[in-house]
């Protein structure tokens, strides 16, 4: 009888061990020929609050899916086959039917330090208004070598308790294209405006140190396109800053505007350093923006930026 139980103890106990055996790595094709069909399927496969990574792997192909990343869904690495040919896309967009701004996007990322690599993040709803691609609540996140595709309001990096970073990233848009409360880091990236307008709408608060910062980064419109501004301030509090930044002609001379007719301006804080290309004319910004010195340039580093209550700062390989 002993016997018996000694072994049902022992395989209740495998049994329990191999519920909690979770898979460190998954494939999705939608061929058939991966783990998955669906990148939601693989994601909600991942362990909830994994103290490991994760690494989904994408195999080349057009993933129409309105994907959300919970919360619980800890560590996911999602790694495209390759960026030009993974793509993840949906439609929605503000107005239609019961969506908004906060529930357009194509992805939508709440589980922290999450990673994108090699994949385009595509709202295909058109010119039609606020249609967001890719929406990061999340915090110490890392978008790297991706496509980022819409028109007006593509990018939502939104919780102001979220920092994120991105580099060698391609993001387009019309309107408001980079919106958001959270800290932000863009290197390295390719910003291309789709239409006369704003780039940046930061929505920061006044407890963060840093809003927005691009670091050599390149700004391009298509030749047609002559007045496009930097940014205007979503929120009072808004901070965006340019550093060593090649602007094309499409950037106006005074650089940043006011949100409508309001005061946000004034208690924003917009600055550059070491802008180049027709974009930038010496002297011509805005007088309640700023010009970096280099003792105020010491402080724009990746580990002040990403300190925060647990400091943070993210691998740059």
């Amino acid at each position: 009888m002993k016997k018996f139980i000694f072994l049902g103890c022992c395989l209740v106990g495998f049994l329990a061990s191999k519920a909690q055996d979770y898979p460190k790595e998954l494939k999705v094709a939608k061929d058939g020929s991966g783990n998955y069909t669906t990148i939601q399927e693989a994601v909600m496969a991942v362990r909830d609050y994994s103290d490991v990574p994760v690494n989904i792997y994408v195999k080349a192909g057009v993933y129409k899916e309105k994907l959300v990343i919970p919360a619980q869904k800890t560590k996911i690495r999602l790694v495209g086959e390759n960026k030009d040919h993974t793509i993840i896309t949906y439609d929605d967009y503000s107005g239609k039917g019961i969506i908004n701004t906060y529930t357009s996007h194509s992805v939508l990322v709440q589980g922290n330090e999450f990673v994108a690599e090699n994949l385009t993040f595509e709202n295909s709803a058109g010119p039609v208004g606020q249609a967001v691609a890719l929406h990061v609540e999340a915090d110490r996140v890392i978008i790297k070598n991706c496509k980022i595709i819409g028109n007006q309001d593509t990018l939502f990096p939104s919780a102001d308790t979220s920092r994120q970073y991105y580099v060698d990233c391609y993001i387009e848009g019309t309107t408001d294209f980079i919106f958001g409360a959270a800290t932000v880091v863009f290197e390295h990236c390719h910003i291309h405006s789709k239409k006369n307008s704003y780039i940046t709408a930061a929505s920061t608060t006044a407890h963060q140190a840093f809003g927005f910062v691009f670091f050599n980064c390149k700004l391009t419109a298509a030749p047609e396109f002559k007045k496009v501004y930097l940014g205007r301030p979503w929120r009072p509090f808004a901070k965006t800053v340019f550093i060593n930044t090649e602007m094309g002609d499409h950037i106006l001379p005074q650089g940043w505007s006011p949100w409508n007719k309001n005061d946000n301006h004034k208690r924003s804080y917009y600055a550059e350093y070491g802008s180049f290309g027709p974009g930038y004319i010496a002297g011509q910004r805005v007088n309640w923006s700023h010009q970096l010195s280099k003792k105020e340039l010491k402080k724009y580093t990746l580990k002040n930026i990403f300190s925060g209550s647990n400091k943070w700062l993210p691998e740059t390989k």
